[in-house]
C-alpha cells in the first residue's frame, strides 16, 4: 500500500454501491500511487459513521474505546486494511476472469469471516437466521466483525457483469452499476467522468488550434521558371 493521508469523508466518496465496495475506495489512485485515507481509528469511525450503516451509539463507545485502547484501536484498524486489501484483490480478480482468485486473498478474507462469526450470535430477522455480532461481545474489532460478514454476503450475491473499475485518472475505484440501462462509466460523473470530458475537450482544441496553424502558416518556395537568354 501507497502513502497514508488524512481525509475528511464526504458523501460523494460512498459510490460504490455497497458498503463493502465503498470500504475498498479508502483507498484513492489504486492505479497510480495508491493513497490510503484511513490515518487512524477515528477516520475508521467517521466514514462508519457517514454510511449510516451502524448505530451511532455503538460507534461512540467505539470511540471511547479507542480512546482508552490506542494500542489496540490501531491493531484493529490495521486488521480492518488487511481485510480491505484482500476484498480488494479478489473482487477485482473476480469481475477480470482473467485469473484464477488469489489463494492469499481467500484466505484472509476467510480468516475475517471467521473471527467474526466466532463472535456472532445467530439471530432471526424476519425469516431469515442469520450471524449478528455487537460491541459488547467484539470490542475494538466490531467494525471488522460487521464488514466480513457483510462482505461475504456481497460476495455469495456480487453482480460481476454491473460491477466495474474506474478507468479515471488517478482512480481505480469499484463501483456496482446499478443503472437501468447498465451503461454506468465511471465511480462518480461529478468527478472522474467530468475530468475525462474536460482533457477530451482541452486535446481537441488542442488540436484544433495546431490543424489551424498548420492550414494558414505561409510556404515559400523557389521559382522553377527559366529565365530568358537576353536577345543578340
Amino acid at each position: 500500500m501507497g502513502s497514508i493521508q488524512a481525509h475528511t469523508f464526504r458523501p460523494r466518496d460512498l459510490v460504490g454501491g455497497h458498503i463493502i465496495i465503498d470500504l475498498v475506495n479508502t483507498v484513492t489512485a489504486r492505479d497510480t500511487e495508491p493513497i490510503d485515507w484511513l490515518d487512524g481509528y477515528p477516520r475508521l469511525l467517521e466514514w462508519a459513521a457517514l454510511t449510516s450503516q451502524f448505530d451511532p451509539v455503538a460507534l461512540t463507545v467505539l470511540q471511547r474505546l479507542a480512546d482508552t485502547e490506542p494500542d489496540n484501536a490501531a491493531l484493529a484498524l490495521d486488521r480492518t486494511r488487511e481485510l480491505r486489501e484482500a476484498l480488494h484483490d479478489l473482487i477485482t480478480t473476480l469481475i477480470r476472469k482473467d485469473a484464477p482468485a488469489s489463494p492469499q486473498a481467500v484466505d484472509q478474507v476467510e480468516k475475517h469471516w471467521k473471527h467474526a462469526v466466532a463472535s456472532a450470535r445467530l439471530t432471526v430477522r424476519g425469516n431469515t437466521p442469520q450471524p449478528q455480532v455487537n460491541v459488547e461481545t467484539s470490542g475494538l474489532e466490531y467494525l471488522n466483525h460487521e464488514l466480513a460478514l457483510q462482505a461475504f454476503d456481497l460476495l455469495r450475491s456480487l453482480p460481476l457483469e454491473r460491477t466495474h473499475v474506474c478507468p479515471g485518472l488517478r482512480c481505480g475505484w469499484l463501483f456496482i452499476d446499478r443503472s437501468r440501462g447498465g451503461r454506468r462509466r465511471w465511480c462518480d460523473m461529478a468527478t472522474c467522468g467530468n475530468a475525462a470530458k474536460g482533457r477530451t475537450h482541452y486535446q481537441r482544441k488542442r488540436q484544433t488550434a495546431s490543424n489551424r496553424a498548420t492550414i494558414t502558416r505561409p510556404t515559400t518556395s523557389s521559382s522553377t521558371h527559366p529565365v530568358a537568354e537576353p536577345s543578340a
